[in-house]
């Protein structure tokens, strides 16, 4: 496993990539796994898009994923990559779009352990009423990548 840093508007991203894809994304706050520094074509190829993403010229990534996580979480975050740029599904929504209608509480928990925030969109996902929950890399920044997109919530 390699890692590389981007400096973004957010604050620094630490980006994991094993030798199928990427892994994870760390904001600058999360705890430093240990590997060693390096890069590879995931790598390369994530910072491009994100930077792009950043300077708004791109809306949907395509980037190789390697991602681990129990069936339940990996249908919740790949219902998250449906929602498109500029859109939002509240927790309730997403919990029927896999077909577990009551299990907005479980989405909420598979949302705090998406490995790959931003391009596993779960800063998408906002309250019925509105208003921004829970995010890993805090509220403030998920308002930035919300309005990034243009995006409107309750403050």
């Amino acid at each position: 496993m390699l890692y590389d840093y981007l400096d973004t508007p957010i604050g620094k991203l630490t980006i994991y990539s094993s030798e199928n894809g990427i892994m994870r994304i760390d904001f600058p706050n999360d705890k430093h796994m240990k590997c060693d520094r390096g890069t590879n074509e995931f790598i390369d190829s994530c910072k491009k898009q994100l930077k792009l993403y950043f300077d708004g010229r791109l809306r949907e990534f395509k980037i190789k994923l390697d991602i681990k996580g129990t069936d339940f979480q990996k249908s919740v975050w790949k219902e998250l990559m449906k929602i498109p740029y500029g859109f939002y599904a509240t927790y309730g929504e997403i919990a029927k779009r896999i077909g577990k209608p009551n299990a907005s509480r479980a989405v909420g928990n598979a949302l705090n352990k998406n490995p790959i925030p931003i391009v596993i969109p779960c800063h998408r996902v906002i309250g019925s009423d509105m208003t921004l929950k829970g995010f890993g890399g805090g509220l403030n920044v998920k308002a930035f990548l919300l309005e990034h997109e243009g995006i409107a919530f309750k403050k």
